[in-house]
């Protein structure tokens, strides 16, 4: 395999290993980020039902350590809004919405790098198509094959030349597809912050009131016996 891997390289020209960089360096990048990404996901319902039982028992203090102790743009997400919990609803709301304007970049980082590479690796590819033609022709010169040239070693010169814009698309192909799944990721990371933000804010407005007037009128009946 790797025999053949070499004869490729060569027979494509110095081109064919600027290819060979360019997939190495966009597979590592795909790598780290699926990584990343999986670290940062979280079972979102199940962190919210602590959060929010936490909450019932007035144990904020817990509830902002667990968001600490827990990995992912969610809890920081949800933190944010907890240290204005004893606030206006426009501060929580704001809070939540800058720690979010803080997270998404960073799910985001470096998927722009593979989309350029879904962009440039073909056109490189065929920059190699065209200096191998280039090169075919000269070949062809100085071996004085002008007048009558043999298309046999034309032939063979024109499947090495366009050896590298089949690399080329290829790689460009496999470098859409990742960020394709990646972006993916992502939105999927950003849809559950919003979520999370809204539980939050939802649970800070309308549950703990609930809870204020039912804890209000059992006090009256108590008062009323």
């Amino acid at each position: 395999m790797g025999l053949i891997e070499a004869s490729l390289l060569d027979r494509g020209g110095p081109v064919m290993w600027i290819l060979f960089a360019v997939s190495l360096f966009g597979f590592i990048v795909f790598i780290e980020r699926a990584l990343f990404l999986h670290k940062s996901q979280i079972r979102s319902n199940d962190f919210l039902a602590g959060i929010r039982n936490l909450l019932r028992k007035n144990r904020l203090i817990e509830a902002l350590t667990v968001c600490e102790e827990t990995p992912g743009p969610v809890p920081a997400v949800v933190k944010a809004g907890l240290l204005k919990f004893e606030e206006s609803d426009d501060r929580m709301r704001a809070a939540m919405q800058e720690a979010a304007l803080v997270e998404i970049p960073m799910l985001e980082r470096r998927l722009g790098t593979l989309a350029t590479l879904a962009r440039v690796a073909p056109l490189l590819g065929l920059i190699g198509t065209i200096l191998g033609f280039i090169h075919a022709f000269y070949d062809l010169r100085a071996g004085e094959l002008v007048a009558y040239p043999r298309f046999t070693e034309m032939a063979g010169g024109a499947a090495e030349a366009m050896l590298t814009t089949v690399v080329g698309l290829c790689i460009g192909v496999m470098a859409h597809v990742a960020h394709h799944f990646l972006a993916g990721r992502v939105r999927a990371l950003v849809h559950d912050m919003e979520f999370a933000g809204h539980q939050v804010l939802q649970y800070a407005l309308f549950d703990t009131e609930d809870e204020d007037r039912g804890d209000g009128g059992t006090e009256l009946d108590k008062t009323a016996d």
